[in-house]
């Protein structure tokens, strides 16, 4: 169980909240449930959504059944194996995981791999001194919550004002969900497909972006990102980024080839949720 530490990923002990007792088992088996912090604290989901304003989640612990899903052929084709399995272990059902913020939908994926699987993660890394590739064994316990600003400016509905420094345009900005980046994948992945140029950073800006200086038109907003000035680009990427509440995977790691110390993310390699 990971460990109760507020600096943490915020997984909470149970505590006061007794367990979900699953009804349909015949031997009462009691499934212990966690809550864990979400990067956002609930401040960017809008006033109708379930998560607004909520600091924590909670979530069952992973059970056979979510190792089913994992490896369910159809899902896995799909690309909707981890959404299912999460939505799996959401107490509140009314939760969906494709609209969650990216960064939440991180802390709940790296607290049920913890719960199912252990906090001990085999993967591999590439050495920024001598490029050789390291096996090394990360602990997941040590993934903080990277804290949201609290000076951050935003609206009702959850968006934020990035001033962009070169055409001084005022870009009113939204945090991506997992359906957007599925949206982004599925682009990317067909103009691979189609042999057409790559547009990945034009693409995820449009997405970004709900409006500039106030106008909401979407054809002005493309438009605007084809022709924007690369340090206005380069100024919202890093704004953004900033800005952006997440889980901090950067972890301090040792070539074995070289010895040198560096600071790597950890991967999401394909053992994540299948480790050997």
């Amino acid at each position: 169980m990971p460990r109760n530490d507020e600096s943490r990923l915020g997984i909470q002990d149970k505590g006061e909240n007794p367990p979900i007792q699953d009804q349909k088992s015949p031997l009462s088996f009691v499934i212990p449930t966690e809550f864990v912090e979400l990067p956002t604290r609930g401040r960017f989901y809008p006033s109708d959504h379930p998560l607004h304003n909520v600091e924590c989640m909670e979530i069952r612990y992973m059970t056979a059944k979510e190792t089913d899903i994992l490896t369910s052929k159809s899902l896995l084709k799909k690309g909707i194996a981890i959404d299912r399995m999460l939505e799996n272990l959401f107490v509140d059902k009314n939760i969906k995981a494709p609209q969650l913020f990216v960064g939440d939908k991180n802390a709940l994926i790296i607290a049920a791999r913890i719960s199912g699987f252990g906090s001990l993660y085999e993967a591999q890394f590439t050495c920024g001194n001598c490029a050789g590739v390291t096996e090394h064994s990360f602990d997941l316990n040590d993934v903080e919550v990277k804290k949201v600003d609290e000076n951050i400016q935003f609206s009702e509905s959850g968006t934020f004002f990035i001033k962009l420094p070169k055409t001084e345009v005022v870009a009113e900005c939204r945090l991506l969900t997992g359906e957007d980046e599925k949206y982004l994948a599925a682009a990317q992945d067909k103009k691979q497909k189609l042999k057409l140029p790559d547009s990945a950073l034009t693409d995820q800006y449009k997405r970004i972006i709900v409006s500039l200086n106030g106008v909401a038109e979407r054809s002005t907003v493309e438009e605007f990102v084809d022709i924007m000035p690369a340090f206005d680009a380069s100024h919202l990427r890093k704004e953004y980024e900033k800005l952006r509440p997440d889980v901090d995977m950067a972890c301090p790691v040792e070539c074995d080839k070289c010895g040198a110390d560096s600071v790597v993310d950890i991967p999401f390699s394909a053992n994540f949720f299948w480790p050997e």
